[in-house]
């Protein structure tokens, strides 16, 4: 199993479809204030380690959207992903040997020849 002619192209587009979805919401996230409300910022030395964060303003009503989008694409992808027929073949490690596999392929769609 982990050549792509194992799996169906439906099963391999959504799989890259849905790796490109977790980057873009990661990259989204990471970039947004750490509080989707506005927020003060506080500081907290009483537990094991510091915690200290910044005022947030919270985020517009773009980005709750962007982000309800993507995690809503996300669950789309995760469940047809996860309930494919193709996963119908397999029982026990065998299965999730294949699923682990579909994970770390890459699916090329066909590219045309570069002009000159």
């Amino acid at each position: 199993m982990g050549a792509s002619h194992d799996f169906p192209s439906d099963l391999l587009t959504a799989q890259e479809e849905l790796h490109q979805v977790r980057a873009e919401l990661s990259v989204l996230l990471k970039r947004l204030p750490w509080s989707v409300e506005p927020l003060d910022g506080f500081s907290d030395d009483h537990g094991w380690r510091k915690v200290e964060r910044p005022a947030s303003p919270g985020w517009t009503p773009d980005e709750q959207a962007e982000v309800e989008k993507l995690r809503r694409r996300e669950h789309e992808l995760a469940v047809f992903v996860t309930t494919h027929r193709h996963w119908e073949q397999f029982t026990g490690a065998d299965r999730v040997s294949a699923r682990a596999g579909l994970k770390h392929v890459r699916h090329e769609a066909p590219t045309a020849p570069e002009e000159e």
